[in-house]
């Protein structure tokens, strides 16, 4: 089966794109590298032995997706992974987010009813639900983004929903993922962003080589057990995994559109994270507290249960495997 990945380049997409690869698919990416790196291609190939065709484009120019269709009829399902998704910059250019995050999506729907092509696999996010004093969240709990980037996410799905609804043989899955940190065993790609990191890991990893002096904790008031926020961390491979069993489902059959999160259902808090950190990689993360940013919540974790029950899906990697492979990944690529 040929699959398109929007953003196969990325963080989330290239562990996807390795793990579909040596699960049998073949893989078509398609990536405007506005955060992401060409190298990577090259690196997926060492990892599984295939290098994936690829094009250089940007998902929102609908013309250059029939280009891509045209070359390639048999493409048989999308996984639509391409999106900005700093939440701090979509507070600050919201118009950026919105036409990018729901061009791409309208682009992609127009281009696939055009080719008929009937499989579809969002990237949402776990930022589509309300602030909630509840634990865990649920598929069905309340949803109600807090910032553009987050109301992209969520105005996506409603798309989704109304188009699959007006199109019944249209398969439609929507994943909400929680927080995902690690790279792959073989340290070759993980997560790299453009400038100065707006996740936790990745700053981390930063402190631990020497790019930044100290890490900064926003908040050490809140209520949980350490007064730092808490957060559904998965595995970026266990996601990647998730990714390969939500395809299985699509092209089994009749699915019409369905939910899930991916997560572990365990919350850790930012200084489990830094402590497990310097526990595995030796003491090299040191941080300062300082006051919380607006609109960041105490706590957040998933339940994937509906994701283990329906997929066949639950993550294995711990919070010492994210922890160790994150390092081993910043070693390699400082």
């Amino acid at each position: 089966m040929k699959i398109l990945l929007t953003g196969g380049l990325g963080y989330i997409g290239s562990h996807t794109a390795v793990e579909l690869i040596q699960n049998g698919y073949e893989v078509v990416i398609v990536d405007n590298l506005s955060n992401s790196k060409i190298e990577v291609l090259n690196k997926i190939e060492l990892i599984t032995g295939i290098l994936p065709k690829f094009y250089q484009k940007d998902v929102c120019d609908q013309h250059a997706l029939q280009e891509i269709f045209e070359e390639n009829k048999d493409i048989e399902a999308i996984i639509h992974f391409a999106g900005f998704k700093a939440v701090g910059e979509s507070c600050l250019e919201p118009l950026k987010y919105y036409k990018n995050n729901i061009g791409s999506t309208l682009s992609l729907l127009n281009v696939m009813e055009k080719y008929n092509c009937k499989n579809f696999i969002y990237s949402s996010s776990a930022t589509v639900y309300a602030v909630s004093e509840i634990m865990p969240l649920y598929e069905d709990s309340p949803l109600g983004a807090s910032n553009p980037y987050g109301r992209t996410k969520l105005f996506n799905e409603e798309i989704l929903k109304d188009y699959q609804t007006a199109h019944p043989d249209f398969n439609v899955i929507i994943l909400r993922y929680f927080n995902p940190i690690g790279a792959h065993e073989s340290g070759l790609i993980g997560e790299d962003p453009n400038g100065i990191p707006n996740n936790l890991m990745p700053y981390i990893c930063k402190v631990a080589v020497g790019e930044f002096d100290h890490l900064k904790i926003f908040g050490n008031d809140y209520n949980t057990k350490d007064g730092t926020g808490v957060r559904d961390y998965i595995h970026v491979v266990d996601l990647a995994i998730g990714h390969a069993k939500a395809l299985e489902k699509l092209t089994d059959g009749d699915v019409g559109l369905k939910i899930y999160n991916l997560g572990t259902g365990v919350g850790y808090s930012v200084l489990d994270i830094v402590n497990t950190f310097n526990k595995v990689n030796g003491n090299l993360v040191k941080y300062e507290f300082v006051s919380r940013r607006p609109g960041d919540i105490a706590i957040c974790y998933a339940s994937p249960k509906k994701a283990e029950n329906e997929l066949g899906f639950k993550a294995t990697r711990n919070l010492e495997d994210m922890c160790k492979s994150s390092y081993e990944y910043q070693k390699n690529n400082h």
